[in-house]
């Protein structure tokens, strides 16, 4: 039986991933910050080991864990609210602790690691698609720090003599969505009858379904070749206020959803569209939802976690 660890596990990606892994009966080690309130997030499963550990002590898993794992899946990333997303002396601990997680990747004895990228190592780009050979120009310190932490992790893995694969992660939604997304700041506000406003959405956006998300990791640690690059998307855009029609008539609000109420940013990504050709090539990933199924299955979730919610505290 095959068997993973996964750093970041609570995180969206991260639980979907440990669903996928589940699903297809792998050993999952499931690594998260002690005393982490998300830690409810995680399946309870007989192949689920759940290890509570801060990045500042990652070598401690190899103390903990035994020498026989696959694959090491690196997802934790700290400081990635907007605010701390510009911070460059925080941002650059995470390229430290990346290296960390390779190096007990290695004490492991797994054979690949799998490191999670994001869009924002190409900075603004007006291509129609991006792809792995697309020029990199991070233009915030989480960018570049993302970018330095593939480099680095790419160089030692090879010294170190293990596979090294990087997912630039684009547009994601679904269950356990960050605050703050586009995606949940719009469902919540809908749900609660506040006033949305958006620009005219214009931009061409590449949203991906959680589900589909945790699958292109789980086939990437199956079938991923060593010093590939993956851009992690659906590989099709549509204008962002098409995505925001669709919420809204999802919930029964067609109308006043405050689409050209508010003016573009400064450098305004208008095109952020994933090449997923080579991930498709390798692993065999294609998208499995439609945007029109994903967010239908978002929105039921959020309603029943809300409910839940609820049901408690009248309890209480």
């Amino acid at each position: 039986m095959r068997k993973i660890i996964i750093t970041g596990a609570t995180s969206m990606v991260g639980i979907s991933l440990v669903e996928e892994c589940l699903k297809n009966n792998i050993l999952v080690t499931a690594v998260s910050r002690k005393n982490s309130s998300n830690l409810e997030r995680l399946p309870d499963h007989k192949n689920i080991k759940i290890i509570e550990c801060d990045l500042d002590n990652l070598e401690d898993l190899a103390k903990i864990c035994e020498d026989d794992y696959d694959v090491f899946y690196h997802l934790a990333w700290e400081a990635t609210d907007k605010i701390n997303r510009y911070n460059p002396i925080l941002q650059n601990k995470n390229v430290y602790t990346s290296l960390k997680a390779l190096e007990v990747a290695k004490k492991l004895g797994c054979h690949t690691f799998i490191g999670a990228g994001s869009q924002a190592e190409y900075g603004v780009v007006n291509e129609e698609k991006i792809s792995p050979e697309t020029q990199i120009n991070p233009e915030n310190a989480y960018g570049v720090a993302k970018y330095s932490a593939f480099k680095l992790t790419q160089i030692y893995a090879e010294q170190l003599g293990i596979n090294h694969i990087w997912a630039r992660i684009f547009s994601v939604y679904g269950k356990w969505d960050n605050e703050g997304t586009m995606i949940k700041t719009t469902i919540d506000k809908l749900l609660n009858k506040e006033e949305t406003m958006f620009t005219k959405g214009e931009q061409l956006w590449d949203y991906l379904y959680s589900e589909d998300v945790g699958r292109a990791f789980y086939l990437m640690g199956l079938k991923g070749k060593d010093k590939s690059i993956y851009c992690v998307g659906s590989g099709k855009a549509r204008e962002l206020s098409e995505y925001i029609k669709i919420i809204g008539k999802e919930l029964g609000e067609s109308e006043n959803l405050g689409i050209g109420k508010i003016e573009y940013g400064k450098n305004q990504v208008m095109k952020l569209c994933a090449d997923i050709m080579n991930l498709t090539e390798d692993t065999g990933f294609v998208p499995k939802y439609e945007f029109e199924e994903g967010i239908k299955r978002t929105i039921d979730w959020q309603k029943s976690f809300l409910e839940e919610k609820n049901n408690v505290k009248r309890k209480n």
